[in-house]
Protein backbone atom coordinates (compact mmCIF):
# COMPACT_ATOMS: atom_id res chain seq x y z
CA UNK A 1 0.00 0.00 0.00
CA UNK A 2 1.28 3.65 -0.62
CA UNK A 3 2.03 6.13 2.26
CA UNK A 4 -1.55 7.24 3.56
CA UNK A 5 -1.62 10.76 5.02
CA UNK A 6 -2.79 11.24 8.04
CA UNK A 7 -5.82 13.73 8.41
CA UNK A 8 -3.83 15.12 11.13
CA UNK A 9 -0.78 15.62 9.69
CA UNK A 10 0.71 18.99 10.09
CA UNK A 11 -1.37 20.03 13.31
CA UNK A 12 -1.25 20.39 16.70
CA UNK A 13 -0.71 17.12 18.65
CA UNK A 14 -3.91 16.79 20.45
CA UNK A 15 -3.95 15.40 23.53
CA UNK A 16 -5.32 12.39 22.99
CA UNK A 17 -2.36 11.52 21.49
CA UNK A 18 0.30 12.33 24.08
CA UNK A 19 2.24 9.85 25.83
CA UNK A 20 0.93 8.40 29.35
CA UNK A 21 4.71 9.14 31.22
CA UNK A 22 4.42 7.87 34.27
CA UNK A 23 2.56 4.65 32.32
CA UNK A 24 5.42 4.77 29.53
CA UNK A 25 8.62 4.57 32.75
CA UNK A 26 6.43 2.03 34.88
CA UNK A 27 6.55 -0.37 31.98
CA UNK A 28 10.07 0.12 31.33
CA UNK A 29 10.70 -1.13 34.83
CA UNK A 30 7.76 -3.80 35.26
CA UNK A 31 7.56 -5.29 31.64
CA UNK A 32 9.64 -8.33 30.97
CA UNK A 33 10.35 -9.26 27.76
CA UNK A 34 10.13 -12.99 26.42
CA UNK A 35 12.81 -13.80 23.92
CA UNK A 36 11.33 -16.39 21.97
CA UNK A 37 8.92 -13.49 20.67
CA UNK A 38 11.40 -11.90 18.04
CA UNK A 39 10.05 -8.46 18.62
CA UNK A 40 10.80 -8.94 21.82
CA UNK A 41 14.54 -9.73 21.48
CA UNK A 42 17.23 -7.06 21.21
CA UNK A 43 17.78 -6.41 17.63
CA UNK A 44 20.14 -3.67 16.20
CA UNK A 45 18.85 -1.47 13.62
CA UNK A 46 21.55 0.65 11.18
CA UNK A 47 22.81 1.85 14.55
CA UNK A 48 21.33 0.81 17.89
CA UNK A 49 18.21 -0.61 19.59
CA UNK A 50 15.09 0.81 19.66
CA UNK A 51 11.94 -0.12 20.88
CA UNK A 52 8.61 0.75 23.31
CA UNK A 53 7.90 -0.37 26.57
CA UNK A 54 4.25 -0.77 25.82
CA UNK A 55 5.11 -3.49 23.50
CA UNK A 56 7.78 -5.36 24.79
CA UNK A 57 10.78 -4.08 22.44
CA UNK A 58 12.86 -1.52 24.65
CA UNK A 59 12.52 -2.48 28.39
CA UNK A 60 15.17 -2.78 31.37
CA UNK A 61 15.82 -5.72 30.32
CA UNK A 62 16.75 -4.74 26.94
CA UNK A 63 19.12 -2.52 28.06
CA UNK A 64 20.64 -4.22 31.17
CA UNK A 65 21.27 -6.89 28.89
CA UNK A 66 22.97 -5.03 26.47
CA UNK A 67 25.05 -3.08 28.39
CA UNK A 68 26.75 -6.31 29.52
CA UNK A 69 27.55 -7.29 26.43
CA UNK A 70 28.85 -4.14 25.64
CA UNK A 71 31.17 -4.86 28.65
CA UNK A 72 32.09 -8.16 27.80
CA UNK A 73 33.11 -6.84 24.24
CA UNK A 74 35.37 -3.91 25.37
CA UNK A 75 36.83 -6.71 27.47
CA UNK A 76 37.50 -8.64 24.72
CA UNK A 77 39.06 -5.96 22.47
CA UNK A 78 40.75 -4.62 25.06
CA UNK A 79 39.40 -0.91 25.21
CA UNK A 80 40.15 -0.11 29.10
CA UNK A 81 39.86 4.11 28.49
CA UNK A 82 36.51 5.61 29.82
CA UNK A 83 33.17 4.99 27.92
CA UNK A 84 31.11 8.65 26.97
CA UNK A 85 27.47 8.27 28.19
CA UNK A 86 25.01 10.67 26.69
CA UNK A 87 21.39 10.91 26.46
CA UNK A 88 18.30 12.65 24.67
CA UNK A 89 15.24 13.86 25.80
CA UNK A 90 12.97 11.08 25.71
CA UNK A 91 10.79 10.32 28.66
CA UNK A 92 12.87 6.88 28.66
CA UNK A 93 16.05 7.96 28.46
CA UNK A 94 16.87 8.99 32.25
CA UNK A 95 15.70 5.57 33.21
CA UNK A 96 17.31 3.80 30.48
CA UNK A 97 21.21 5.50 31.44
CA UNK A 98 20.59 4.96 35.06
CA UNK A 99 19.96 0.94 34.28
CA UNK A 100 22.76 1.33 31.92
CA UNK A 101 25.53 3.00 34.62
CA UNK A 102 24.44 0.36 36.92
CA UNK A 103 26.15 -2.20 34.91
CA UNK A 104 28.89 -0.05 33.76
CA UNK A 105 30.36 0.82 37.27
CA UNK A 106 29.85 -3.02 38.36
CA UNK A 107 31.58 -3.89 35.72
CA UNK A 108 34.59 -1.68 36.04
CA UNK A 109 34.17 0.90 33.43
CA UNK A 110 35.46 3.92 33.53
CA UNK A 111 32.20 6.20 33.10
CA UNK A 112 31.70 9.85 31.33
CA UNK A 113 28.47 11.20 32.13
CA UNK A 114 27.90 14.97 31.34
CA UNK A 115 28.55 17.92 33.70
CA UNK A 116 25.08 18.91 35.53
CA UNK A 117 23.40 15.78 33.60
CA UNK A 118 23.19 17.82 30.25
CA UNK A 119 21.61 16.12 27.99
CA UNK A 120 23.87 15.11 25.46
CA UNK A 121 24.15 15.12 21.22
CA UNK A 122 24.94 12.00 19.61
CA UNK A 123 27.49 13.98 17.67
CA UNK A 124 28.98 15.54 21.18
CA UNK A 125 29.71 11.79 22.08
CA UNK A 126 31.38 11.24 18.28
CA UNK A 127 32.96 14.43 19.22
CA UNK A 128 34.74 13.03 22.82
CA UNK A 129 35.32 10.08 21.95
CA UNK A 130 37.96 11.14 18.96
CA UNK A 131 39.32 14.08 21.21
CA UNK A 132 40.36 11.34 24.03
CA UNK A 133 41.58 9.06 20.93
CA UNK A 134 43.59 11.41 19.14
CA UNK A 135 47.22 10.57 19.24
CA UNK A 136 46.91 7.65 21.28
CA UNK A 137 48.77 4.59 20.00
CA UNK A 138 46.25 2.04 20.71
CA UNK A 139 45.94 1.98 24.28
CA UNK A 140 43.72 3.69 26.64
CA UNK A 141 41.10 4.00 23.73
CA UNK A 142 37.61 5.71 24.75
CA UNK A 143 34.08 4.58 23.53
CA UNK A 144 30.51 5.33 23.91
CA UNK A 145 26.40 5.03 24.28
CA UNK A 146 24.28 7.32 23.37
CA UNK A 147 20.65 6.74 24.92
CA UNK A 148 18.09 7.73 22.20
CA UNK A 149 15.64 6.44 19.68
CA UNK A 150 16.97 9.54 17.55
CA UNK A 151 13.48 11.07 16.21
CA UNK A 152 11.44 8.53 16.84
CA UNK A 153 7.75 8.42 18.37
CA UNK A 154 7.73 10.15 22.39
CA UNK A 155 6.81 5.94 23.34
CA UNK A 156 10.04 5.16 22.22
CA UNK A 157 13.45 4.54 23.86
CA UNK A 158 16.85 3.78 22.43
CA UNK A 159 20.44 2.11 22.77
CA UNK A 160 23.45 2.80 20.25
CA UNK A 161 26.63 1.54 21.08
CA UNK A 162 29.90 4.00 19.62
CA UNK A 163 33.50 1.89 19.09
CA UNK A 164 36.84 3.76 19.63
CA UNK A 165 36.43 4.82 16.12
CA UNK A 166 33.49 7.09 17.02
CA UNK A 167 31.25 6.69 14.38
CA UNK A 168 27.85 3.91 14.64
CA UNK A 169 29.42 0.41 15.33
CA UNK A 170 29.66 -1.86 12.31
CA UNK A 171 27.23 -4.61 11.49
CA UNK A 172 30.08 -7.30 12.94
CA UNK A 173 30.24 -5.47 15.92
CA UNK A 174 26.26 -4.94 16.55
CA UNK A 175 25.45 -8.46 15.68
CA UNK A 176 28.32 -9.54 18.47
CA UNK A 177 26.49 -7.71 21.22
CA UNK A 178 23.03 -7.93 19.81
CA UNK A 179 23.64 -12.50 19.96
CA UNK A 180 25.21 -11.60 23.60
CA UNK A 181 22.60 -9.64 24.84
CA UNK A 182 19.91 -12.08 23.76
CA UNK A 183 21.57 -14.96 25.52
CA UNK A 184 21.13 -12.81 28.87
CA UNK A 185 17.55 -12.05 28.10
CA UNK A 186 17.44 -15.92 27.53
CA UNK A 187 18.87 -16.71 31.00
CA UNK A 188 16.61 -14.10 32.82
CA UNK A 189 19.55 -11.78 32.81
CA UNK A 190 22.09 -14.17 34.70
CA UNK A 191 25.38 -13.08 34.93
CA UNK A 192 24.46 -9.63 34.12
CA UNK A 193 26.50 -7.59 37.00
CA UNK A 194 24.81 -4.81 38.15
CA UNK A 195 25.02 -2.56 41.39
CA UNK A 196 22.57 0.63 43.19
CA UNK A 197 22.34 3.00 40.97
CA UNK A 198 23.15 5.37 44.40
CA UNK A 199 26.01 3.43 44.49
CA UNK A 200 27.12 3.30 40.59
CA UNK A 201 26.85 7.60 40.81
CA UNK A 202 29.45 7.15 44.17
CA UNK A 203 31.68 4.98 42.63
CA UNK A 204 35.57 5.74 41.85
CA UNK A 205 35.03 4.91 37.77
CA UNK A 206 32.01 7.60 37.65
CA UNK A 207 33.30 10.87 36.46
CA UNK A 208 31.78 13.81 35.07
CA UNK A 209 32.66 15.59 31.19
CA UNK A 210 31.93 18.70 29.98
CA UNK A 211 30.44 17.88 26.56
CA UNK A 212 28.71 20.97 26.09
CA UNK A 213 31.84 23.10 26.33
CA UNK A 214 34.13 21.06 25.03
CA UNK A 215 31.82 20.33 21.47
CA UNK A 216 31.30 24.13 21.28
CA UNK A 217 34.33 25.56 21.71
CA UNK A 218 35.77 23.57 18.84
CA UNK A 219 33.20 24.23 16.48
CA UNK A 220 35.02 27.37 14.83
CA UNK A 221 37.17 24.70 14.00
CA UNK A 222 34.52 23.31 11.25
CA UNK A 223 32.26 26.06 10.05
CA UNK A 224 33.79 29.47 9.34
CA UNK A 225 31.73 31.67 11.82
CA UNK A 226 33.62 34.68 11.07
CA UNK A 227 32.31 34.90 7.56
CA UNK A 228 28.79 34.64 9.40
CA UNK A 229 28.97 37.21 12.07
CA UNK A 230 30.10 39.73 9.55
CA UNK A 231 27.37 38.94 7.28
CA UNK A 232 24.93 39.67 10.09
CA UNK A 233 23.18 36.87 9.30
CA UNK A 234 20.24 36.57 11.34
CA UNK A 235 19.69 32.54 12.38
CA UNK A 236 16.46 31.27 13.74
CA UNK A 237 16.92 27.43 15.27
CA UNK A 238 14.10 24.87 16.63
CA UNK A 239 15.78 21.93 18.99
CA UNK A 240 12.29 20.72 18.66
CA UNK A 241 13.05 19.76 22.47
CA UNK A 242 15.71 18.34 21.85
CA UNK A 243 19.19 16.94 23.25
CA UNK A 244 20.75 20.25 21.91
CA UNK A 245 18.01 22.40 23.23
CA UNK A 246 21.27 24.31 25.43
CA UNK A 247 23.55 24.01 22.88
CA UNK A 248 22.10 26.88 20.50
CA UNK A 249 22.42 29.85 22.84
CA UNK A 250 26.23 28.77 23.86
CA UNK A 251 26.76 28.67 20.48
CA UNK A 252 25.93 32.14 19.88
CA UNK A 253 27.67 33.59 22.94
CA UNK A 254 30.74 31.89 22.44
CA UNK A 255 31.21 32.30 18.51
CA UNK A 256 28.92 35.94 18.92
CA UNK A 257 26.84 34.96 16.19
CA UNK A 258 23.00 36.05 16.14
CA UNK A 259 20.76 33.04 16.53
CA UNK A 260 17.36 33.15 17.87
CA UNK A 261 16.00 30.10 19.30
CA UNK A 262 12.32 29.95 19.17
CA UNK A 263 11.94 27.41 21.59
CA UNK A 264 13.90 26.07 24.59
CA UNK A 265 10.93 23.72 25.93
CA UNK A 266 11.66 20.31 27.13
CA UNK A 267 8.80 17.99 27.24
CA UNK A 268 8.64 13.70 26.95
CA UNK A 269 5.24 14.42 25.74
CA UNK A 270 6.67 16.36 23.18
CA UNK A 271 3.38 18.25 23.00
CA UNK A 272 4.60 21.48 21.32
CA UNK A 273 4.97 19.28 17.87
CA UNK A 274 2.42 19.55 14.70
CA UNK A 275 2.09 15.54 13.72
CA UNK A 276 3.66 14.06 11.32
CA UNK A 277 2.25 12.23 7.92
CA UNK A 278 1.25 8.74 9.73
CA UNK A 279 -0.91 10.57 12.61
CA UNK A 280 2.21 9.80 14.82
CA UNK A 281 4.39 12.88 16.57
CA UNK A 282 7.75 12.47 15.33
CA UNK A 283 10.66 14.88 15.99
CA UNK A 284 11.82 14.26 12.38
CA UNK A 285 13.29 18.19 10.92
CA UNK A 286 13.13 16.40 7.52
CA UNK A 287 9.21 16.13 7.42
CA UNK A 288 7.34 19.14 6.51
CA UNK A 289 4.49 18.06 8.65
CA UNK A 290 6.60 18.12 11.57
CA UNK A 291 8.07 21.60 10.64
CA UNK A 292 5.04 23.31 10.92
CA UNK A 293 6.39 25.43 13.93
CA UNK A 294 9.62 26.63 12.25
CA UNK A 295 8.08 27.14 8.83
CA UNK A 296 5.75 29.39 9.99
CA UNK A 297 8.40 31.81 11.18
CA UNK A 298 10.50 31.37 8.07
CA UNK A 299 10.11 35.14 7.11
CA UNK A 300 11.65 36.66 10.39
CA UNK A 301 15.26 34.60 9.36
CA UNK A 302 17.64 34.61 6.74
CA UNK A 303 18.09 31.40 7.73
CA UNK A 304 17.15 29.01 9.83
CA UNK A 305 17.02 25.24 11.00
CA UNK A 306 16.03 22.94 12.97
CA UNK A 307 18.06 18.96 14.61
CA UNK A 308 16.02 16.26 15.54
CA UNK A 309 16.22 15.07 19.40
CA UNK A 310 19.21 13.71 19.21
CA UNK A 311 21.05 16.47 17.29
CA UNK A 312 22.32 14.17 14.25
CA UNK A 313 19.70 14.91 11.32
CA UNK A 314 18.98 18.43 10.56
CA UNK A 315 16.10 20.43 8.45
CA UNK A 316 16.57 23.58 6.55
CA UNK A 317 13.90 26.49 6.24
CA UNK A 318 14.88 29.35 4.00
CA UNK A 319 12.89 32.09 3.82
CA UNK A 320 11.43 32.12 -0.11
CA UNK A 321 11.34 28.37 -0.02
CA UNK A 322 10.48 26.87 3.37
CA UNK A 323 11.86 23.51 3.99
CA UNK A 324 14.34 22.32 2.03
CA UNK A 325 14.03 18.60 0.77
CA UNK A 326 17.41 17.02 2.10
CA UNK A 327 18.27 15.78 -1.10
CA UNK A 328 18.41 19.29 -2.34
CA UNK A 329 20.55 20.56 0.57
CA UNK A 330 23.38 17.70 0.85
CA UNK A 331 23.98 18.71 -3.33
CA UNK A 332 24.32 22.14 -2.14
CA UNK A 333 26.66 21.75 1.02
CA UNK A 334 28.84 19.39 -1.20
CA UNK A 335 29.25 21.90 -3.79
CA UNK A 336 29.86 24.39 -1.58
CA UNK A 337 32.38 22.45 1.09
CA UNK A 338 34.53 21.05 -2.01
CA UNK A 339 35.39 24.58 -3.18
CA UNK A 340 35.23 26.66 -0.15
CA UNK A 341 38.05 24.26 1.63
CA UNK A 342 40.83 24.29 0.02
CA UNK A 343 42.89 22.56 2.95
CA UNK A 344 40.78 19.28 1.98
CA UNK A 345 43.02 16.40 0.03
CA UNK A 346 42.29 16.35 -3.74
CA UNK A 347 41.91 12.81 -3.09
CA UNK A 348 38.97 13.52 -0.57
CA UNK A 349 35.63 11.77 -1.95
CA UNK A 350 32.33 12.56 -1.54
CA UNK A 351 29.98 10.15 0.60
CA UNK A 352 26.40 9.28 -0.21
CA UNK A 353 23.62 6.31 0.43
CA UNK A 354 22.26 4.14 -2.16
CA UNK A 355 19.16 6.11 -1.91
CA UNK A 356 20.46 9.57 -1.94
CA UNK A 357 19.84 11.78 -5.19
CA UNK A 358 21.80 11.60 -8.57
CA UNK A 359 22.18 14.83 -8.57
CA UNK A 360 25.22 14.53 -6.15
CA UNK A 361 26.50 12.41 -8.27
CA UNK A 362 26.60 15.09 -10.67
CA UNK A 363 28.01 17.44 -8.51
CA UNK A 364 30.81 15.43 -7.64
CA UNK A 365 31.88 14.63 -11.46
CA UNK A 366 31.95 18.68 -11.87
CA UNK A 367 33.77 18.65 -8.67
CA UNK A 368 36.74 15.73 -9.98
CA UNK A 369 36.01 13.78 -7.05
CA UNK A 370 35.62 10.41 -6.24
CA UNK A 371 31.81 9.23 -5.36
CA UNK A 372 31.69 6.74 -2.51
CA UNK A 373 28.21 5.07 -2.78
CA UNK A 374 26.85 2.87 0.30
CA UNK A 375 24.06 1.40 1.70
CA UNK A 376 21.92 3.45 4.34
CA UNK A 377 23.96 3.37 7.72
CA UNK A 378 26.55 6.08 8.50
CA UNK A 379 28.08 2.84 9.84
CA UNK A 380 29.61 2.86 6.02
CA UNK A 381 31.16 6.47 6.51
CA UNK A 382 33.10 6.23 9.56
CA UNK A 383 35.98 5.05 8.89
CA UNK A 384 36.33 7.55 5.91
CA UNK A 385 35.46 10.47 7.78
CA UNK A 386 38.49 9.21 10.53
CA UNK A 387 41.27 9.41 8.23
CA UNK A 388 40.17 12.04 5.24
CA UNK A 389 39.21 9.69 2.68
CA UNK A 390 36.19 11.13 2.09
CA UNK A 391 35.63 14.99 2.90
CA UNK A 392 31.55 14.26 3.39
CA UNK A 393 29.39 11.58 4.25
CA UNK A 394 25.19 12.27 3.72
CA UNK A 395 22.41 10.31 3.60
CA UNK A 396 18.83 11.00 2.24
CA UNK A 397 17.36 11.08 5.92
CA UNK A 398 18.94 14.50 6.30
CA UNK A 399 22.04 13.08 8.25
CA UNK A 400 25.23 14.35 7.58
CA UNK A 401 29.12 15.07 8.81
CA UNK A 402 32.33 16.51 6.81
CA UNK A 403 35.68 17.04 7.85
CA UNK A 404 37.42 20.15 9.94
CA UNK A 405 38.35 23.21 7.95
CA UNK A 406 41.86 21.25 8.35
CA UNK A 407 40.92 18.36 6.29
CA UNK A 408 41.10 16.24 9.68
CA UNK A 409 38.11 14.34 11.33
CA UNK A 410 35.62 16.07 13.24
CA UNK A 411 32.70 13.36 14.14
CA UNK A 412 32.35 9.82 12.34
CA UNK A 413 28.48 9.69 13.42
CA UNK A 414 25.68 12.16 12.17
CA UNK A 415 26.05 15.60 13.29
CA UNK A 416 23.04 17.52 12.96
CA UNK A 417 24.54 20.90 14.24
CA UNK A 418 27.29 21.23 11.70
CA UNK A 419 25.59 20.92 8.39
CA UNK A 420 22.73 23.42 10.45
CA UNK A 421 25.20 26.03 10.70
CA UNK A 422 27.21 25.45 7.55
CA UNK A 423 23.62 26.98 6.19
CA UNK A 424 24.23 29.69 7.36
CA UNK A 425 27.95 29.91 6.25
CA UNK A 426 26.89 29.44 2.76
CA UNK A 427 24.26 31.93 3.17
CA UNK A 428 27.21 34.62 4.20
CA UNK A 429 29.48 33.56 1.73
CA UNK A 430 27.59 33.52 -1.45
CA UNK A 431 24.77 36.53 -0.71
CA UNK A 432 22.49 33.83 -1.25
CA UNK A 433 20.55 30.72 0.82
CA UNK A 434 20.84 27.43 0.05
CA UNK A 435 17.44 27.45 -1.61
CA UNK A 436 18.70 30.22 -4.57
CA UNK A 437 21.94 28.08 -4.83
CA UNK A 438 19.67 24.63 -5.49
CA UNK A 439 17.90 26.41 -8.43
CA UNK A 440 21.33 27.59 -10.03
CA UNK A 441 22.43 24.16 -9.44
CA UNK A 442 19.86 22.47 -11.47
CA UNK A 443 20.07 24.89 -14.04
CA UNK A 444 23.87 23.99 -14.16
CA UNK A 445 23.53 20.39 -13.96
CA UNK A 446 19.82 19.17 -14.72
CA UNK A 447 16.65 19.04 -12.65
CA UNK A 448 15.61 15.59 -10.46
CA UNK A 449 12.74 15.08 -8.62
CA UNK A 450 12.83 12.53 -5.89
CA UNK A 451 10.49 10.99 -3.54
CA UNK A 452 9.76 8.24 -0.71
CA UNK A 453 6.39 6.75 0.66
CA UNK A 454 6.19 4.30 3.44
CA UNK A 455 3.70 1.72 4.34
CA UNK A 456 3.00 -0.86 7.46
CA UNK A 457 5.25 -4.00 6.94
CA UNK A 458 5.37 -6.95 9.68
CA UNK A 459 8.31 -8.45 10.38
CA UNK A 460 7.79 -11.37 8.30
CA UNK A 461 7.77 -8.79 4.73
CA UNK A 462 10.63 -6.35 5.97
CA UNK A 463 12.42 -10.09 6.37
CA UNK A 464 11.91 -10.57 2.64
CA UNK A 465 12.55 -7.35 1.45
CA UNK A 466 15.98 -7.11 3.31
CA UNK A 467 16.83 -10.58 1.29
CA UNK A 468 15.67 -9.38 -1.92
CA UNK A 469 17.68 -10.30 -4.80
CA UNK A 470 17.64 -9.44 -8.03
CA UNK A 471 16.62 -12.69 -10.01
CA UNK A 472 13.31 -12.48 -7.83
CA UNK A 473 12.28 -9.19 -9.96
CA UNK A 474 10.59 -10.11 -12.88
CA UNK A 475 9.86 -6.81 -14.26
CA UNK A 476 12.27 -5.63 -17.63
CA UNK A 477 10.94 -1.94 -17.87
CA UNK A 478 9.80 0.91 -15.39
CA UNK A 479 7.63 3.94 -16.25
CA UNK A 480 8.18 3.02 -20.37
CA UNK A 481 11.66 2.61 -19.95
CA UNK A 482 13.83 -0.53 -19.73
CA UNK A 483 15.43 -1.63 -16.75
CA UNK A 484 19.36 -0.89 -16.74
CA UNK A 485 20.42 -2.79 -13.48
CA UNK A 486 19.08 -4.31 -11.05
CA UNK A 487 21.17 -3.92 -7.41
CA UNK A 488 21.88 -5.40 -3.98
CA UNK A 489 24.81 -4.71 -3.49
CA UNK A 490 26.00 -0.91 -3.11
CA UNK A 491 29.15 0.42 -6.01
CA UNK A 492 30.95 2.13 -3.41
CA UNK A 493 32.05 -0.65 -0.89
CA UNK A 494 30.50 -3.76 -2.33
CA UNK A 495 28.05 -4.29 0.93
CA UNK A 496 24.36 -5.37 0.32
CA UNK A 497 21.64 -2.84 0.08
CA UNK A 498 19.33 -4.98 2.50
CA UNK A 499 16.65 -4.14 0.11
CA UNK A 500 17.00 -3.55 -3.76
CA UNK A 501 17.44 -0.23 -6.28
CA UNK A 502 16.17 -0.85 -9.82
CA UNK A 503 17.51 1.45 -12.13
CA UNK A 504 16.67 2.81 -15.70
CA UNK A 505 17.84 5.91 -18.20
CA UNK A 506 15.88 8.23 -16.37
CA UNK A 507 14.77 7.25 -12.87
CA UNK A 508 15.63 4.62 -10.19
CA UNK A 509 13.66 3.44 -7.25
CA UNK A 510 15.28 1.57 -4.11
CA UNK A 511 13.18 -0.18 -1.41
CA UNK A 512 14.48 -1.76 1.75
CA UNK A 513 12.58 -2.06 5.21
CA UNK A 514 12.84 0.32 8.16
CA UNK A 515 15.30 -0.89 10.95
CA UNK A 516 13.42 0.52 13.37
CA UNK A 517 9.73 0.72 12.82
CA UNK A 518 7.36 -2.03 11.21
CA UNK A 519 7.16 0.23 7.84
CA UNK A 520 8.89 -0.12 4.64
CA UNK A 521 10.47 2.60 2.03
CA UNK A 522 10.09 3.33 -1.23
CA UNK A 523 12.65 5.97 -2.67
CA UNK A 524 12.59 7.17 -6.06
CA UNK A 525 14.08 9.88 -8.57
CA UNK A 526 12.87 10.85 -12.22
CA UNK A 527 14.89 13.23 -14.44
CA UNK A 528 11.71 14.01 -16.51
CA UNK A 529 9.52 15.52 -13.97
CA UNK A 530 6.55 14.71 -11.13
CA UNK A 531 4.00 12.51 -13.50
CA UNK A 532 7.29 10.45 -14.22
CA UNK A 533 8.32 10.19 -10.62
CA UNK A 534 4.38 9.66 -9.81
CA UNK A 535 4.61 6.47 -12.25
CA UNK A 536 7.93 4.70 -10.91
CA UNK A 537 6.01 5.17 -7.24
CA UNK A 538 3.41 3.32 -8.41
CA UNK A 539 5.20 0.55 -10.38
CA UNK A 540 7.55 0.27 -8.14
CA UNK A 541 5.29 -0.40 -5.35
CA UNK A 542 3.55 -3.10 -7.87
CA UNK A 543 7.04 -4.65 -8.47
CA UNK A 544 8.10 -5.19 -4.97
CA UNK A 545 4.70 -6.50 -3.67
CA UNK A 546 4.51 -8.69 -6.04
CA UNK A 547 8.52 -10.29 -5.48
CA UNK A 548 7.90 -10.26 -1.32
CA UNK A 549 4.47 -11.41 -1.76
CA UNK A 550 4.57 -15.02 -4.46
CA UNK A 551 5.88 -17.99 -3.91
Amino acid sequence: MPTLISPLAGKPAPRSLLVDVPGLVTAYYTGMPDPAVPSQRVVFGTSGHRGSPFELSFNEWHVLAITQAICEYRQHQHITGPLFLGIDTHALSQSACASSLEVLAANGVDVMLATNDEYTPTPAVSHAILAHNHGRDGRGLADGIVVTPSHNPPDNGGFKYNPPNGGPAAADITASIEASANRYLESALAGVRRVPHAKALRAKTTHRHDFLDAYVADLDNVVDFDVIREAKVHIGVDPLGGAGVHYWARIAEHHRIDITVVSDVVDPTFSFMTVDWDGRIRMDPSSPYAMQRLQGMKNHFDIAFACDTDHDRHGIVTSKAGLMPPNQYLSVAIDYLFRHRPSWSAEAAVGKTVVSTSLIDRVAVRLGRKLFEVPVGFKWFSAGLLDGSLGFGGEESAGASFLRRDGQVWTTDKDGLVPALLAAEITARCGRDPAQLYAELVQQLGESVSDRIEAVATPAQKALLAALAPPRLSARDLAGEAITAVLDHAPGNGAAIGGIKVVTKSGWFAARPSGTEDIYKIYAESLKGYDHLQRILHEAQAIVDKAITSP
